[in-house]
């Protein structure tokens, strides 16, 4: 899954902002590079970031999308919890609904994913890092819920992919904890989608700035890779699809 961030904010500054032709540019070359499907996202959600209205969200999206569905030949996402961002982009052609706080911000992404025969990602997510209990088994009790929920809605179990949220609601151990022990995860019967890349908790342990992660992105998507996961949403799609490529064949 390659990332476009149509955002002027993203914490991997790649975010192409407002240009429309660079974000389809980007994605067409992701497509070439070895992408299976493309994720459109826009509004950052890095520590910090500043919501912005459902509105802007679409504005910034539904043209992208709708490019991409035509262009691209392989599945288009929309990143967003948001139900009005989720409705203009299936309106627009995505048929993918990647919804960071699995469905406890906007359920009836449920309704709209079952309405309009698209698949779902389901992410956990929290608010704060604090865990009542142990952190892996918290987060397949909220990925239950909310696989349960996708599927009350009438959303069929093949098209529902979850993901255990790297780099959200957790610390940097927390995150390596989720890293070790993703395999956990494969008893819930869904598809794993993660994604690592770039992220901080990467540049934590090495002390690298976000532009000199890529080894160690490649060694959590083998990692991952390794343990379970199905789709890995990376920023650097040629160098990733090759690592995948070699990772899937070991596994």
């Amino acid at each position: 899954m390659g990332i476009i961030n149509v955002t002027p904010d993203s914490f991997s500054g790649d975010g192409v902002g407002s240009d429309l032709e660079g974000a389809v540019a980007q994605g067409l070359r992701m497509v070439v590079e070895g992408a299976d499907m493309l994720d459109v996202g826009g509004e950052s959600t890095r520590p910090g970031h500043q919501p912005i209205s459902a509105a802007e969200e679409t504005a910034r999206t539904e043209n992208v999308v709708a490019r991409l569905a035509r262009e691209a030949g392989v599945p288009v996402s929309i990143d967003t919890y948001k139900l009005e961002v989720a409705q203009a982009a299936v309106a627009a052609g995505a048929t993918i609904l990647n919804d960071i706080w699995g469905l406890t911000r906007s359920p009836e992404i449920a309704d709209l994913a079952a309405e309009s025969h698209c698949a779902l990602v389901l992410m956990h997510n929290q608010d704060g890092t604090d865990y009542a209990g142990d952190v892996m088994d918290e987060i397949k009790v909220f990925l239950r819920a909310s696989i349960d929920r996708a599927l009350r809605a009438g959303v069929p179990r093949e098209r529902v992919l979850i993901d255990p949220g790297i780099g959200f609601g957790k610390t940097a151990e927390q995150n390596w904890v989720v890293m070790r022990r993703l395999s956990e995860l494969r008893e819930l019967g869904q598809p794993i989608l993660i994604g690592t890349s770039r992220k901080s908790f990467i540049g934590k342990l090495l002390d690298l700035p976000v532009d000199e992660r890529m080894e160690g992105t490649a060694a959590t998507v083998t990692a991952a890779v390794l343990r379970g996961a199905d789709v890995v949403r990376v920023h650097d799609v040629l160098e990733m699809t090759r690592v995948a490529r070699v990772a899937d064949h070991m596994r």
